[in-house]
């Protein structure tokens, strides 16, 4: 993603989120984020997008084998769980700090 400046994500390492496209689409089982990619727009989600890797044995892997890792998934694809349902956020300044609000239910994330 070739931008001028840095794209600000309501999403952060280690939010609930809900997956609402996609293989792994669940709207109500949220998930947990292990990592947020800021400058390819992607996100790791935990269970999400399994893939499978074939590796050569080698110094630190002596066995070599199939390994399942997650691969990551566009940050449009998951929603962040407000603890009942997947919801919009806004932004707002509290105390000059940064909270984020749902759109839906008016709860602090």
């Amino acid at each position: 993603m070739k931008t001028r400046f840095k794209p600000k994500y309501n999403i952060r390492k280690g939010d609930q989120v809900v997956v609402i496209t996609g293989d792994d689409k669940d709207l109500k089982k949220p998930r947990l984020v292990k990592d947020v990619l800021v400058e390819e727009g992607k996100v790791i989600v935990e269970g999400v997008n399994i893939i499978t890797k074939h590796t050569k044995p080698s110094a630190q892997n002596t066995k070599g084998g199939i390994i399942k890792k997650e691969a990551p998934i566009n940050i449009s694809n998951v929603m962040l769980w407000d603890g009942k349902q997947g919801a919009k956020v806004k932004r707002e300044e509290k105390d000059g700090k940064k909270i984020r609000i749902s759109k839906k239910s008016g709860g602090v994330i």
